[in-house]
């Protein structure tokens, strides 16, 4: 059982390597990139470890703390301070997420404020009925009122349309926040928590 601790423990350490082998932490895409590795890999850590304590404790009984024990204690304390230490650039990643969302709202609410004032101007009605009448959309023995008709509904879809498109972007915009802020940066708090209670756990 431990061997299986160990060896997800290894594989902890090779995906923070394959980030960490392109070291730039100057860069914010790098910060980002490697904290989001180490929350994301760290469950895997944290089986490992488990695995390794309930070994220890299983195959070692009386013996008191052992070195596979300690070794937990300092594996386990090791990913608490790093995870801890990654909390800042978590909470600036939710952020930045945030401020493009809300900028990427903003500017589809604006396209649609903007397309709702010009389909109430008389001379944007008037160069779509001349454009369906070019096209044949509009039979040419349609009156005048249904051409309007025919125009102001082609209008009112297109505005529908933008709507749905703003109402669909805005709610991908909420889950993709709350995924980021509760999967990565409260998983890391909870992981916080479960690798010092580890730590603690394994020379008490």
């Amino acid at each position: 059982m431990r061997w299986i601790g160990i060896t997800l423990l290894v594989l902890l350490v090779l995906q923070l390597l394959a980030v960490l082998l392109l070291w730039d932490w100057n860069t914010e895409a790098f910060r980002q990139l490697l904290v989001e590795r180490l929350i994301q890999q760290s469950p895997m850590g944290l089986i490992g470890l488990v695995l390794m304590y309930l070994s220890a404790r299983l195959d070692d009984e009386g013996s008191g703390r052992t070195p596979l024990l300690w070794a937990v204690c300092l594996l386990s304390g090791l990913l608490a301070v790093l995870l801890t230490a990654a909390l800042p650039v978590a909470f600036g990643g939710d952020r930045i997420l945030q401020e493009q969302a809300d900028q990427q709202l903003a500017s589809k609410r604006g396209q649609l404020e903007m397309a709702r004032q010009q389909s109430k101007d008389p001379a944007v009605l008037q160069q779509l009925i001349k454009q369906a009448e070019a096209s044949g959309q509009v039979p040419a023995s349609a009156t005048a009122a249904q051409k309007t008709q025919a125009a102001r509904t082609f209008i009112d879809r297109q505005l529908q349309q933008m709507e749905d498109q703003f109402k669909q972007t805005e709610q991908t915009s909420k889950v993709a926040i709350n995924q980021r802020r509760f999967g990565s940066s409260g998983g890391a708090i909870a992981l916080i928590v479960a690798f010092t209670i580890l730590c603690l756990g394994s020379v008490l």
